[in-house]
This record gives C-alpha cells, structure tokens and sequence, in this order.
C-alpha cells in the first residue's frame, strides 16, 4: 500500500504540457525541406521578415528556442536538453520557426565530402617541414 503522500496531485505534479498540445498534434517539422538532425546547427537570423506581426503568434516555448539560439548557435539536441523539451517536439518548433524566417539551419558535411585523412597527414606534414 503507498502513502497518500506520495501521489501528485495537481499543483504538486508541476506545470505538465503534453508535447501534443506544443505542436498542436504535429510530429512532423512541416513542408521545409531541411531534416533537423540532432547535429544540425540552429543560428536566429537578426533580421527576420516580419518580426512586429509574427512574434505574437509565437508560443512560449518558440520564444524560448529563439533565446537559446540567440546565446550562441546550437545544435538541435542541445536545444532539446536546454529547453528540456523532446527531441521530436523540438523539430516540429524549429520548422515553425524555419518557415516563418526567424531562424537558418546549417546540416553537418555528410562524412563522404569530408577530406581524405591521407591528404590532411600531407598537409600537416608539409607545414611541420616549413
């Protein structure tokens, strides 16, 4: 038998948003094109289009990802733990926030357009001989 002490009740449990209710039932970040890998990097644009009229349809937690952003530049999975909001609520988020011009995403280079590591050698080699 468990105490009654030891339930939540209401004010007890603490605010409680389900993520359904952040996206309005969405799972998906909308029509963009850009997949928001948990690497991708997040950068707020300055210069937003719009900005007076389309921060009031803004919710709570969009403005909070816009402050985050605005730190410094950060990777989708460390907004998500900064926000403490899931990942998938995060992407939804994001793509409100791609579409409406407030924020650009810079996907990670795929590692077969990275460098050869045998030409990378070379190069450190030939400036340790200068």
């Amino acid at each position: 038998m468990t105490e009654p002490d030891s339930h939540w009740y209401d004010a007890d449990a603490g605010p409680l948003v389900r993520p359904y209710a952040m996206t309005g039932g969405r799972t998906k970040p909308g029509p963009s094109t850009v997949r928001f890998d948990l690497i991708a990097l997040v950068v707020v644009d300055d210069d937003p289009p719009d900005a007076a009229a389309g921060a009031s349809l803004l919710g709570p937690e969009h403005r909070a990802l816009l402050t985050l952003c605005r730190a410094e530049t950060q990777s989708v999975a460390e907004l998500a733990a900064d926000a403490d909001l899931p990942v998938g609520v995060v992407r939804v988020l994001l793509g409100d926030l791609l579409e409406a011009g407030y924020v650009a995403v810079s996907r990670p280079v795929p590692p077969a357009q990275l460098p050869d590591e045998r030409i990378l050698r070379e190069v450190v080699d030939g400036l340790r001989a200068l």
